[in-house]
Parts: structure tokens; sequence; C-alpha cells
């Protein structure tokens, strides 16, 4: 069985209704992202910062998959299919993808505060400031924030560099190491990308183009690569 990765951004979840700071005025929701995403947000004013994260799981909660998460949940009919997503939401989860790896964390699990491997589920949609982990510290989202390590990128690495086909969605790869991953793509191997804005790449010319949202590109490229042999 061929292995497609799929390499997946804001653009995906946004047409879900969910917004992201790459929003063109620079602010997500209204908050600069030093106030919120980072290590010295949480150091300095940790309820703003856990405010912010419980409303935005209440936001995910509430959104739905799309045309294009199921779509690329129905390429396991044919395909031996991993999701590698930028996002924090569990869009590709509800649409019926078995092989999510989240890059930037969940947002839908908690972490402790003091060690990042320590994730629990969450009951709902809010995290409570009196809540703690198996060590004593504050739970917060289970989010990578600036700053941070990226501890799922060498997976997510080793993954592209078996792909026999990549398909890029809803990323504009300008975050770093995500923006990297297309160079673990071995050369000769089908490059797809869906984007109404198709962004500046390393290796431009040899992704094949589909300028359309993903709610209408993928779904069409889904289509034509199960009847193909």
């Amino acid at each position: 069985m061929k292995k497609i990765a799929v390499l997946t951004g804001a653009g995906i979840s946004a047409e879900s209704g969910l917004k992201t700071f790459r929003d063109s005025d620079g602010l997500w929701e209204g908050y600069n992202i030093e106030d919120v995403a980072t290590p010295e947000a949480w150091r300095r004013n940790p309820k703003l910062v856990q405010d912010f994260y419980n409303e935005r799981r209440k936001n995910v909660l509430a959104a739905q998959p799309n045309a294009a998460h199921y779509a690329l949940a129905k390429l396991e009919e044919k395909y031996d299919v991993t999701i590698i997503t930028q996002n924090i939401d569990d869009l590709h989860e509800r649409g019926g993808s078995s092989k999510v790896v989240h890059l930037h964390g969940i947002i839908t699990r908690s972490q402790s505060s003091k060690n990042p491997k320590l994730t629990y589920p969450i009951n709902g949609w809010e995290i409570k400031m009196d809540e703690v982990c198996e060590l004593g510290s504050p739970l917060r989202a289970h989010v990578v924030w600036f700053g941070e390590e990226v501890p799922m990128i060498e997976t997510a690495a080793q993954i592209c560099t078996q792909a026999d086909l990549f398909i890029l969605v809803g990323s504009s790869l300008a975050v770093y190491p995500a923006a990297g991953l297309v160079n673990y793509v071995p050369r000769g191997v089908p490059k797809y990308i869906v984007d109404p804005k198709i962004p500046e790449l390393n290796q431009n010319s040899s992704f094949i183009k589909i300028q359309e949202k993903a709610t209408v590109g993928v779904p069409a490229l889904v289509s034509q690569l199960l009847i193909t042999d």
C-alpha cells in the first residue's frame, strides 16, 4: 500500500470557522501572540493564558470537520495515510483520519507545566487554575508555544522521507520547523499543494498546484487519487 504524507495548516481549519494568529492584523482573536502563546506569557499572567486557551477550546469543540477533513480520511480506503498537522484542533480525528501527528500539540488535552510529556484528557472545555498534574504543577493547554521545542518534528520528518506521495494543504509554510518538512520528501515523489494562495516554495516548480480552497481542492484531488492505479 502506497504511503501518503499530508501536511496541513491553518487554511483547512479556517474553513470550519477557526481563526488563527496569521490573520491580516497579526493578532489571534484580538490578542498579541506574545501575551498568550509564549512561556513568558504563562509566567507573567497564567490566568490570561489559561482563559485564552479555554475559549479557543470551546470554539474547537463547537466547530465541525469540513469536506477537506472528510476527503482526507477517505484516502485511507486505498492508501496508508498519515496526517501531519500544524493545527491544534482535533478536526482531522473527528473527520475520520486514523493516523494524525500534531506538531504543535492538541488543545483538547492538558499538560503539566513542569513536564510537557505528562498529558491528560480534559473533561469538557475548561482547565481550571487549581488543577495540577501528578507532580503538583499547574495544568496548561497541550500546545507548543513560541520558543518551545517541537517534539514531534523528527517523527514527522521520518514520515516525509518514506512518502510515496506528498500533499500540502492550507499552509503558508511560514512557521519553522514545520515549513522545512517538504525538504525531507524524496526527489521524484509526486507533490501536490492545495491553497487559494500558493506560497513561494524552494521546490515550487516540482509541486502540482491546485489553487483552490481546501473544501474544493482536497475532495477533487482525493477523487482523482482514488481512481488512479
